[in-house]
């Protein structure tokens, strides 16, 4: 762990500062850069006896929360004191944290101040439609055998159709802990747009193929049958930061064709769309790299294809590398494993992104036996008790919170099973992994799931390809912008738009939606 904090000379006014592994002051700290601290510099170091690092103070009106929509903390209060008293209502009011989201917690934190400044009880409830939690509402899912939102709802909520907060949370948590088809039994309306088409939507209406790949490692044939559907259906092909390939410009109704090339060819979801385990990075490790102490791909593969289409509150991320050189930066993941010679070391509640966390060291030299136990365990007590759409670093920052030390916390717990919850969270676990199915594979075999993907309802075979217009930048398709599109109607300009790739027209088949009946 590293800390520092830069200020002026008179030690008062914010200039800059650098946290490595306890990250927790920087969401307090960024809104004061430039300005005067409203506490002296050394509270906010943990490493420097600071305690909880993050003092209590209200930041100043004209502070900036959210930096993408200039959004002060007045703003924000203020529309509290106008009655927005949840973060979706402060969204629409202020249009805070509606960009990259980094600011929510932020949002939430304020609101909570606010509200508590008016004398007003602050509500954990999910929303309007469950007085629980979400950890509360997994639990009590959890413990029925309820499987669809309307059993959930009048069983536990307050009866109504839900609302754009319950309705994807409960889906979650019912895939979760039934692990079965997530569109079937009612669930597909409750999904969330990604969810819904299996497969990511991007700016353009068109949406992104991406097959797993566990641990990068592909063989050359698939890699030229990844090739030849890109090719065949006119697809922008990119090597992602999570050691995959994605295809992006597919048309609704064509994720079934491609789908059924790539199932054939072995591939299965890589789930980019879902709340769930995106991937396990991994360096070459000791089979190819001269400095590997352990199998770091033999490792990510078998953790990847242990824990693949697990739902969650929010996505996962994995990395594992072969020694501490730290090619994989598993540090940086929400389970991070790097190599010893004794065997691994273990890091949880690691993140990227706007809001970096370092994971923290949970375990030293376990062996591969013992990593996966914890995994199990780790994962498992994260999605009954994490809140809605909260990363693994965020959950470790609220334990810290209630606990004084999430980390100790968790080792009390997933370790010494301080709780008596060990042997159930393993089953759980276990239940998953027993019950996996691919989602397009099995979306493949069903003709009824297959009615999903249709460009139009009365028309099964239509096609809106010439809703989606690109251009060719670079040998390959990116989007036409809304200038290219008007030049090009006008007749102007070198630009050259282009639709993607056509679908034949066939009788029906398990590959070919089938009209609705009658």
């Amino acid at each position: 762990m590293y800390q520092k904090i830069v200020t002026s000379g008179d030690a008062k006014t914010l200039l800059g500062g650098v946290f490595v592994g306890d990250t927790a002051p920087f969401d307090s700290l960024k809104p004061l850069l430039g300005r005067e601290l409203p506490a002296e510099p050394n509270v906010y170091l943990t490493a420097a006896g600071g305690g909880d690092g993050i003092p209590d103070t209200e930041l100043p009106d004209d502070a900036i929360l959210c930096s993408c929509n200039n959004i002060s903390f007045g703003e924000v209060r203020q529309a509290v004191v106008d009655g927005n008293h949840d973060v979706p209502a402060l969204k629409a009011c202020t249009t805070a944290g509606t960009q990259c989201g980094s600011c929510v917690p932020m949002l939430q934190k304020t609101l909570e101040q606010q509200m508590k400044k008016m004398g007003m009880t602050v509500s954990k409830a999910l929303c309007e439609h469950f007085d629980f939690s979400r950890a509360e509402l997994a639990e009590a899912v959890r413990l029925t055998n309820l499987d669809d939102f309307d059993s959930v709802i009048a069983r536990f909520g307050h009866g109504g159709d839900g609302c754009a907060i319950c309705k994807p949370t409960v889906a979650s948590i019912l895939s979760s802990f039934r692990n079965s088809y997530v569109l079937d039994a009612g669930r597909g309306g409750i999904q969330e747009t990604n969810d819904r088409a299996l497969a990511n939507m991007q700016k353009n209406g068109t949406y992104s193929v991406v097959p797993r790949i566990p641990a990068g490692e592909i063989p050359a044939k698939k890699l030229a049958v990844i090739a030849a559907v890109a090719d065949e259906f006119n697809l922008y092909v990119k090597i992602t930061g999570a050691q995959r390939i994605g295809m992006f410009g597919a048309r609704l109704e064509q994720l079934p064709y491609i789908w059924e090339r790539l199932v054939d060819a072995g591939f299965e979801s890589g789930q980019a769309y879902g709340k769930s385990l995106r991937n396990v990075k991994s360096c070459l490790g000791s089979t190819w790299c001269r400095y590997g102490v352990q199998d770091s791909v033999g490792m990510a593969v078998e953790l990847e294809n242990r824990y693949r289409g697990l739902r969650s509150p929010h996505k996962f991320k994995f990395g594992v590398s072969g020694c501490n050189r730290e090619c994989a930066e598993a540090q940086g993941k929400d389970v991070g494993l790097i190599a010893t010679t004794n065997g691994w070391n273990l890091y949880l509640g690691g993140n990227g992104g706007a809001n970096p966390a370092h994971g923290r060291l949970f375990v030293k030299d376990a062996s591969s036996e013992e990593v996966v136990r914890y995994i199990d365990r780790y994962l498992m007590y994260y999605i009954r008790t994490a809140d809605k759409l909260q990363r693994t670093a965020r959950w470790l920052e609220d334990l810290d919170e209630e606990h004084g030390d999430g980390l100790a916390h968790l080792q009390s717990v997933l370790i010494d099973d301080s709780l008596g919850v060990c042997e159930d969270l393993e089953r759980d676990m276990q239940r998953h992994v027993d019950s996996y199915q691919d989602e397009w594979a099995a979306t493949l075999k069903d003709e009824r799931r297959l009615r999903r993907f249709r460009a139009f309802i009365n028309e099964p075979d239509g096609s809106d390809e010439a809703a989606h217009l690109f251009v060719l930048e670079r040998e390959q398709i990116r989007p036409a912008t809304p200038e290219e599109i008007a030049a090009a109607e006008k007749g102007e300009g070198n630009t050259v738009l282009v639709t993607g790739a056509k679908i034949p027209v066939g009788p029906p088949s398990a590959h070919n939606p089938v009209p609705a009946q009658a």
